[in-house]
């Protein structure tokens, strides 16, 4: 029996932009998850397009990013230096990492990172973001800008992860939704 996409329900209280905001990226998170569904760790860990990206790669690199949001919005430091060697292994479900224990990472970050959003007192609150390669000065941005870099990003990596998956066993996420219902 083919199953429906159901509204997703926010794990803060909010209203307004900010609900707005959490609810599609809440929606996008769950969409990405859909897509890692009955995969075990050997699945994850495999290549299957000409990118090295993976999906157990993925999930973690998503895990880190919302961490490392939620980290800059609390300590809201104008000297933070992006620490390039903790990104090292960032695509890379390593051989002493598992799925599932990413998934309830990825999960526990993003209901970090939406209960940060709901406790700032304005999204046009401006947020010193770390220097970087790819980003040498100093940037300032509104935790609007943020909260929907962090939407573009997930957006971005569930379209690798459907490819990913596709060239893995068939499926896609708008099937397995199909198939077997809302996220879980």
């Amino acid at each position: 029996m083919a199953g429906t996409y159901t509204s997703v329900t926010l794990s803060v209280d909010v209203s307004g932009e900010k609900a707005d905001v959490l609810t599609l990226l809440t929606d996008q998170r769950e969409m990405f998850l859909v897509t890692l569904r009955g995969l075990d760790d050997e699945q994850a860990r495999r290549r299957t397009t000409v990118s090295e990206l993976t999906l157990g790669g993925l999930v973690k690199h998503l895990t880190m990013v919302a961490r490392g949001n939620t980290q800059v919005i609390i300590d809201r430091d104008p000297t933070a230096e992006f620490d390039m060697s903790e990104a090292a292994h960032g695509y890379e479900l390593t051989a002493d990492e598992t799925l599932d224990g990413w998934i309830a990472a990825y999960r526990e970050a993003a209901a970090e990172f939406d209960a940060v959003i709901a406790e700032v007192g304005s999204l046009d609150e401006s947020i010193p973001q770390p220097t970087a390669p790819w980003q040498p000065a100093r940037e300032w941005w509104s935790v609007r800008k943020m909260a929907l870099h962090l939407l573009r990003e997930t957006a971005h990596h569930s379209g690798h992860a459907d490819i990913i998956r596709e060239a893995l066993d068939g499926q896609t996420t708008m099937g397995a939704l199909f198939d077997f219902g809302a996220p879980a």
